[in-house]
């Protein structure tokens, strides 16, 4: 996730904390975690540091997590923002495929029904994105829709995200595996027992975590607000993290 400028983070009063999820950049491995196994790792960070009241934040993959923490951990988290998120699969009501980019869909389907399939087929793919890591984001381009393209046009956006995927597969496509099969298991709370004011981002035209899925969620969740863009898609998430985060910091 792109880090909004110091300045933008001083005026609000922000210190952003970010961590590498297990088997990501330096972290090491956590086989067959669940989300839920995320807040463990972020209290121990906050006691570490002594914060013991704070936000979260979590764009794309990081949203389940967030959403891990605010469910888990009540009585440290304030408020908590989930940008561009997956519902849980087995969510009733959902048609969770409906309007996913083939390659998410193949992915995912992969990751329930043939796990070892999809271990071979990442570290493949991995492979290939670590010795040319701009290579993943013309990989995405067939399926971007138009507001996507528009964003990633940017070469500022384009290195970043390059740099963000070397980092994140330095080592393995071990996080990025294990997310998969995390996303597509039972992840370990319910979204109904979240007391924490949530606030659900998402662009209407996304294609990798269709908007439907923060529609559902926002039913589940007491109190969430949910802000749909129109025009925008996945990438868009990256231009709104200051409006966010602005909302993070309202007194709960």
């Amino acid at each position: 996730m792109p880090f909004p400028r110091g300045r933008v983070l001083y005026e609000l009063g922000v210190q952003l904390i970010s961590f590498d999820r297990p088997g990501y950049g330096g972290s090491d491995r956590m086989a067959s975690r669940l989300v839920s196994d995320v807040a463990a790792d972020v209290l121990a960070i906050a006691n570490h540091l002594g914060a013991e009241r704070f936000a979260v934040l979590g764009r794309s993959g990081g949203g389940p997590h967030a959403l891990a923490c605010a469910a888990m951990l009540p009585d440290r988290v304030t408020r908590a923002g989930v940008l561009v998120s997956i519902a849980p699969q087995a969510a009733e009501g959902l048609d969770w495929f409906a309007g996913m980019a083939e390659s998410n869909v193949h992915e995912y389907t992969t990751a329930a029904a043939e796990p070892e399939s999809l271990i071979r087929e990442l570290a493949q793919v991995a492979a290939k994105i670590k010795a040319d890591p701009t290579s993943h984001v013309a990989t995405l381009g067939p399926e971007l829709p138009e507001s996507d393209r528009r964003v990633v046009a940017d070469s500022g956006i384009r290195a970043l995200l390059a740099k963000n995927f070397a980092e994140a597969l330095r080592h393995s496509a071990a996080g990025w595996i294990d997310d998969a099969l995390a996303f597509c298991s039972p992840w370990g709370f319910d979204l109904s027992d979240i007391r924490v004011p949530v606030l659900l981002w998402h662009g209407e035209d996304d294609v990798f975590s269709p908007a439907a899925h923060a529609r559902w969620m926002a039913e589940q969740i007491p109190g969430a607000e949910l802000w749909i863009r129109p025009g925008t898609a996945h990438f868009g998430a990256l231009e709104v993290i200051a409006d966010v985060l602005s909302w993070l910091t309202r007194p709960s």
